[in-house]
């Protein structure tokens, strides 16, 4: 694998204020859209770093023509676990983004991050920004509301005409991108996990790890907004059994642990220090533990 990375540095040795990682797999154009929305509506200095999985369709030909943006290129599909990771080599600032490819970053996304990031004084967090999505997917933490849900019926005029007016109550239970965590937090746990390789339910995992590692502190602010066009590349991946690695792995369903311990969706506080699992909810996780093991 590592003998199909190629590692390609273009901006100038620098402190960033954030380090924004886009993972992308053959999906230029809206690539494209993604890292123009970054440029022209964010305030911060920002070190952007894509991974390229195959980039078959133009992303490495244009991407070599992009020279402020750093990337790696995998020349097979190596996933978000060991791509995201392998970008960590690349950081340049104390602030590690995550972003999709099908996203696209609303004016002063990053502004508001960082200001919300200063009142925190520590390391131990993860802070996102909201997502705007075109269809009610029955997320609690997502405004929905239709400016198209592909780039052929984006209207980019109007939203950002009315995006100011998008705004929700800041919530709980950071788990999604867009998020960001401090350098050494994401150190500390590792990064993602590549047992769940290609990706899916690497995210619920991550907030587990940074959770059992003490962070309290899983926090969307409810005024940076990013627009999200759904899931434009997991569509097309075959996936991984996440749902059972997670709760094999933990012993409980990432679903209890982002209801009942990260109270997702719910106005945000901070977490208590100790939430203690009771005798009947530690016993009907080992239960789906068990049928779990039995049904594989």
């Amino acid at each position: 694998m590592i003998e199909n990375l190629d590692k390609v540095i273009n901006t100038a040795d620098e402190k960033f204020d954030f380090s924004v990682f886009i993972p992308t797999w053959n999906n230029l154009e809206y690539l494209k859209l993604c890292v123009s929305s970054i440029q022209k509506n964010s305030t911060t200095n920002i070190q952007l770093i894509v991974l390229v999985n195959e980039g078959a369709d133009g992303t490495l030909d244009w991407l070599k023509t992009q020279k402020d943006l750093d990337y790696i290129h995998a020349k097979k599909n190596i996933g978000i676990c060991y791509g995201l990771n392998v970008c960590r080599s690349l950081v340049k600032s104390d602030y590690v983004a995550y972003l999709n490819d099908d996203m696209y970053a609303l004016p002063n996304w990053d502004k508001i991050l960082k200001d919300e990031i200063a009142k925190l004084n520590t390391k131990l967090f993860m802070i996102s920004s909201t997502m705007i999505e075109p269809h009610n997917t029955k997320n609690p933490c997502v405004k929905v509301q239709n400016y198209g849900d592909s780039l052929e019926n984006f209207n980019e005029e109007l939203l950002l005409k009315e995006y100011k007016n998008l705004s929700i109550k800041d919530w709980s239970g950071s788990t999604w991108p867009p998020n960001v965590v401090h350098i050494d937090t994401w150190d500390l746990v590792g990064g993602l996990s590549v047992e769940f390789s290609p990706g899916m339910y690497s995210d619920p995992d991550f907030s587990k790890k940074l959770y059992e590692a003490g962070v309290r502190t899983f926090k969307g602010v409810g005024n940076s907004l990013v627009y999200h066009f759904g899931s434009k590349s997991t569509k097309r991946v075959k996936k991984n059994t996440g749902r059972d690695m997670f709760l094999l792995k933990w012993g409980m369903a990432a679903s209890f642990f982002s209801k009942n311990i990260l109270k997702m969706g719910k106005p945000y506080h901070k977490l208590p220090e100790n939430r203690k699992i009771t005798y009947l909810e530690k016993s009907f996780q080992k239960l789906k533990s068990l049928k779990t093991l039995l049904d594989r």
